[in-house]
Order: structure tokens, then C-alpha cells, then sequence
């Protein structure tokens, strides 16, 4: 067996580690040996779920960013089920095309669905 067809495996990892690693080291360096450490009151404030972490568990908070939130990841997997089929297209023949585009139109009659129901108006 011939190395030579291992390189673009071990190109594929270097470069897999290198996007991990670096943004890493790049913060420490920043942060540590640079010293731009300067936090604020945005800085430190807690984000992206609605609501501050550390207040009473049995406080309201607004359902309506759970409900977009696995709206975005069931569609984001059902669009995800395109990419193979779009791979073999050539190979599945007029019968994969078309059950594609049932799975698609029932899709959409969901998506339609849904924006009439006014679960995806944030207000």
C-alpha cells in the first residue's frame, strides 16, 4: 500500500486541528500575555435564552424562542435530507426526483402552515 493516499487524510486533519486550535490560542495570547481583557456590563450579561441565568426557576419566560428554536431545527434537518439527494440524483431516475418533490411540497404545506398560525411572528 502506498502512503501517498493517506496525505489528503493527514491534510484534512492538520487543518481540522489548526481551526480548532488557533481561535484558542489566539484568545489565551490575547487575553493573557497582551492583557485585552476589558469586560463590561454586556460583556458579562447572560444571552441568547431570554431571560437572566440566576433568577427565580419558577419566573414566566417567553415560550416563543423554544418554539422557533425547534422550528429552525426541524426544518434545518428536513433541508438537511436534500444533500444526498442532490449527490445521487443521476443515479436515483424520474422516480427519486419526484418523491423529493412530494417530500418537499408536504414541507412546505408544514412551512405555510405554521406562518399562518403566526408561530413564526416575533412581536
Amino acid at each position: 500500500m502506498n502512503l501517498d493516499q493517506y496525505l489528503p487524510v493527514l491534510l484534512f486533519l492538520l487543518v481540522g486541528l489548526g481551526v480548532g486550535v488557533a481561535p484558542m490560542a489566539m484568545g489565551w495570547l490575547f487575553s493573557t500575555i497582551l492583557g485585552f481583557q476589558r469586560p463590561d456590563a454586556a460583556k458579562n450579561s447572560p444571552y441568547e435564552c431570554g431571560f437572566d441565568a440566576f433568577d427565580d426557576a419558577r419566573m414566566k419566560f417567553d415560550v416563543r424562542y423554544y418554539l422557533v428554536a425547534i422550528l429552525f431545527i426541524l426544518f434545518d434537518l428536513e433541508i438537511a435530507f436534500l444533500f444526498p439527494w442532490a449527490v445521487a440524483l443521476k443515479d436515483i431516475g424520474p422516480v427519486g426526483f419526484w418523491s423529493v418533490m412530494v417530500f418537499l411540497a408536504i414541507l412546505v404545506v408544514g412551512f405555510v402552515y405554521e406562518w399562518k398560525k403566526g408561530a413564526l411572528d416575533w412581536e
